[in-house]
């Protein structure tokens, strides 16, 4: 009998994977994943679990209902005792009529009140619900004055939040948009800097960030510099979580050429996507979506990892989930292997697929020893990775797959808000004779609709016509849904970032915005070195990490390399090697580098002459070497400059204050060995410390000297600390940074 999995237990409760797999760790089970099994001792502890929470979310249900009862007879008796005083009042103002006695009117209506009460009251029991009752009338009498308070308050932080003094400016602007920003006129804006800042400038003359920031400083401005793109992707920070909805996982469909990564969406489609392929090989990354009984799922088909790569490069992370498809004949070719660094570096999960096994004599262990000796280990062996056997050809095993990637999807918990201005990214472009510029898109977040005005890349326009994957027009396109649009004013690279803008002149401005920026900096062109790793800062926060692709000339010295190096890392820097294998160094590997922002470590090889040509145009650093010694010594080195180097604090001596002139200057005295210019200082009080400072200027009467000894009076200048008392005592010291090392 099969045993029973956590997601198929998880179905059975009506909970989520990611859920289940918490309860039970809450419970003291070791779960690793939604793939370990569900045993007869997880399914009794579990049951009484929920069972106890069930009596308890029952047992809350019931007091809440109590509340509810209480504060809806409270509002009825605010009510009738409204009615009753308006009774009243309009009793008391008309007048008597001959036979009638208005004070026995009034004493029935007490009555009648009373008893209507007492009716009331019987129906709730005796719970103490007086405050109930007062928080009820506070609120119903202060509606109005504290909204009228709160909508005063929120305006006022609003207002408060913007500061006036600092402009945001993107560089390469010119000095007329510089002055529209800092709201001068630009004649007088080049008259200043020509007069009091000797930079001459004109008014179309666009300006370097340095200038800026000059300029801004002389109106006491501060200048931001923003990222046009990053301004727009801001906004992914403040997710207002009542809005987002979940959205289909997209997910890229990689793995060595004829392993049948097209064929199986052949299958999916239900449509001879091969059959109108130049020799049955993708020439071009295509997007579907696809509709299964479990929703929908978008699949990208790509050429290889090579344009998957190029995408990152770019800064796009365009797919949550990879399959990666390998035939059980070929096994783990060497481009499956890069293909597993690339999904690696992007940082999503991998499903593997061992394709083709409707045929004779068909085996998957050859494969899954290759990819446990590639560092995945898949489930039936005791890892993580979810792994299993298909036939693209004859659809077995494609709805475990489908199943597969909806439950992966789950765990990640995809979500997007499709009431946002849309962006996505551009998965291919091109120039039609009849459409004009084209481009195929995967809409991320938001909706795209016909009539929205477009930015992507360097070029903008307002949306004519959207296409699906088939061809057939649409009105608009939601989350994770590929598209082709018609409109844009060029033909925008693939893996350029699209959204849409306030209107057609704003999208207009920051396509040539970005335009001018391209030119004048080139793209992408982050470079990795060894020798200035020191004052590189990566993403990740937690440790200092230098990236390497390792390609060596036989396999054994890239192990033996690999396991060398893996030694380096520390609690505080750590090397990571993305990828690593035998041979010459391609353009592939440069690609993977700049997506990776890695160097690339090369024994014994030598780049191609692509190779060569895309690391000058993408600056990525090749290192060489035919020494395993001087490689060894030239990472140490690397690594060693991430170190934080240790502060040790040499004592210099100690004076007394006598006098105060201002704040930050002081008369004092020098009670033990010397005070010197630059020096730290900690400043005592009652042998308690209050505050350091730094010791700024040094006078001796009015000459300006660099040190004083002992039993000498001296002016000091000091920064860093206010509010200093005659009789307060300095400590001076100097801090001494001392270079560590590995060893």
């Amino acid at each position: 009998m099969a045993k029973k999995r956590i997601y198929q237990a998880a179905k059975e409760f009506d909970l989520s994977s990611k859920a289940l797999v918490q309860l039970l760790s809450d419970l003291g089970f070791e779960v690793k994943s939604h793939m370990s099994v569900f045993t007869d001792e997880m399914d009794k502890k579990l049951r009484k679990k929920l069972s106890l929470e069930k009596e308890a979310a029952k047992i809350r249900a019931e007091k809440k209902d109590l509340v509810q009862k209480a504060v809806a007879t409270a509002e009825l008796q605010i009510k009738e005792e409204k009615e009753y005083r308006k009774t009243r009042k309009r009793r008391r103002k008309k007048k008597k009529h001959k036979g009638r006695d208005y004070a026995a009117e009034v004493r029935i209506l007490d009555e009648e009140r009373r008893k209507r009460r007492e009716e009331l009251l019987k129906t709730i029991t005796k719970e103490k619900v007086s405050e109930t009752v007062r928080q009820t009338l506070s609120q119903l009498n202060a509606t109005k004055k504290r909204k009228k308070y709160r909508r005063t308050t929120r305006t006022e932080e609003e207002i408060e939040t913007i500061d006036p003094n600092i402009i945001e400016i993107h560089e390469l602007m010119t000095t007329r948009e510089l002055a529209e920003r800092l709201n001068i006129n630009p004649a007088e804006l080049v008259e200043k800097c020509f007069k009091e800042l000797a930079v001459i400038v004109t008014l179309n003359l666009r300006l370097d960030y340095e200038t800026i920031s000059l300029i801004s400083e002389s109106y006491e401005k501060q200048a931001k510099k923003i990222d046009i793109e990053e301004k727009i992707y801001e906004d992914e920070e403040e997710l207002d979580e009542s809005k987002l909805v979940h959205r289909p996982p997209v997910v890229t469909v990689m793995g060595h050429v004829d392993h049948g990564k097209t064929t199986l969406l052949d299958y999916l489609r239900n449509a001879n996507i091969v059959a109108g392929e130049v020799g049955g090989i993708t020439q071009h990354i295509g997007a579907y979506m696809v509709e299964t009984e479990y929703g929908y799922i978008t699949f990208i088909d790509t050429p290889g990892h090579r344009a998957f790569t190029a995408m990152r490069a770019r800064g796009a992370q365009v797919t949550d989930i990879v399959v990666l498809i390998i035939d059980w004949k070929d096994s783990v070719m060497p481009q499956t292997i890069e293909a597993i660094s690339h999904a690696r570096a992007a940082g999503v999960p991998i499903i593997i697929a061992i394709n083709k096994m409707d045929l004779p004599d068909a085996s998957s262990d050859n494969v899954l020893k290759q990819l446990s000796d590639s560092g995945l280990l898949c489930d039936k062996w005791g890892g993580d990775t979810l792994c299993l056997e298909i036939s693209a050809k004859t659809g077995m095993g494609v709805e475990t797959l489908i199943e597969y990637i909806i439950l992966q999807a789950e765990l990640m918990e995809l979500k997007a808000n499709p009431d946002k201005l849309a962006r996505g990214i551009v998965l291919e472009a091109k120039l039609d004779k009849g459409k004009g510029p084209t481009a195929n898109v995967l809409i991320q977040n938001g909706t795209l609709r016909k009539g929205d005005p477009v930015v992507s890349g360097i070029y903008s326009g307002r949306i004519r016509n959207i296409f699906d994957e088939r061809g057939k027009i649409i009105q608009e396109a939601k989350p994770s849904r590929p598209i082709q649009i018609m409109g844009i004013n060029g033909v925008p690279e693939v893996g350029d970032l699209f959204f849409v803008a306030e209107s057609e002149k704003r999208a207009s401005e920051l396509a040539s915005q970005k335009k001018i920026i391209r030119e004048q900096q080139g793209r992408f062109r982050y470079r990795t070195t060894l020798a200035d790793f020191y004052q590189k800062t990566t993403i990740e926060k937690e440790k200092k990490t230098l990236r390497i692709i390792l390609k060596s000339d036989v396999e054994g010295s890239a192990e033996a390399i690999s396991d060398m190096l893996s030694q380096f890392s520390s609690d505080e820097v750590k090397l990571v090697i993305i990828h690593k294998s035998a041979g010459n160094i391609t353009e592939n590997d440069i690609l993977l580098a700049v997506a990776s922002r890695a160097i690339i470590l090369g024994f014994g090889v030598k780049p191609d002459a692509r190779a060569r040509e895309a690391a000058v145009q993408e600056n990525v650093e090749i290192r060489l070497y035919n020494v395993i010694y001087d490689l060894e010594e030239d990472i140490k080195k690397a690594l060693e400059g991430l170190l934080e180097p240790e502060v040790l604090e040499e004592y210099l001596g100690s004076a007394e204050i006598l006098k105060l002139f201002r704040d930050n200057v002081v008369g004092c005295i020098i009670r033990e060995g010397v005070l010197r210019k630059n020096a730290d200082l900690r400043i005592i009080r009652d042998d308690e410390k209050i505050g350091e400072a730094k010791i700024v200027e040094l006078k001796r009467f009015k000459n300006t000297v660099k040190e004083v000894i002992t039993g000498l009076e001296c002016g000091v200048l000091i920064e860093g600390f206010k509010g200093m008392n005659v009789g307060d005592t300095f400590e001076a010291f100097i801090k001494i940074k001392i270079k560590r090392t590995l060893d």
